[in-house]
């Protein structure tokens, strides 16, 4: 499998931005489409945004849509997760995944079996 470290998390006002990283080693980081999950105190692990392999396939949660953007960097291995406008509500632990795709496919289907430790991210009001 793939490893995953984040990083970037940290305490910020509302209405400020963050920007998360998250380096993968281990295995071709290329043949893996990654995601952003998030976890409130409370809550259950909900999918934030999911970025493709290398043909700019996005997807985005509702909620934040238009303020978060995902990219990635397949030279560095990394994949960034751009948090704008934040909200006292995106506060939680931001964890990347990553799961494998099959050649000809950007995204894929399936579940992400791959994950980091998570980091911090704390919105004040």
């Amino acid at each position: 499998q793939v490893q995953l470290v984040e990083s970037g998390g940290g305490l910020v006002q509302a209405g400020g931005s963050l920007r998360l990283s998250c380096a993968a080693s281990g295995r071709t980081f290329s043949n893996y489409a990654m995601g952003w999950f998030r976890q409130a105190p409370g809550k259950e692990r909900e999918f934030v945004a999911g970025i493709g392999r290398s043909r700019g396939t996005k997807y985005y949660a509702d909620p934040v849509k238009g303020r978060f953007t995902i990219s990635r960097d397949n030279a560095k291995n990394t994949v960034y997760l751009q948090m704008n406008s934040l909200k006292p509500e995106d506060t939680a632990v931001y964890y990347c995944a990553a799961k494998r795709v099959a050649f000809g496919s950007d995204y894929g289907g399936g579940e992400f079996g791959s994950w980091g430790q998570g980091t911090q991210v704390t919105v004040s009001s």
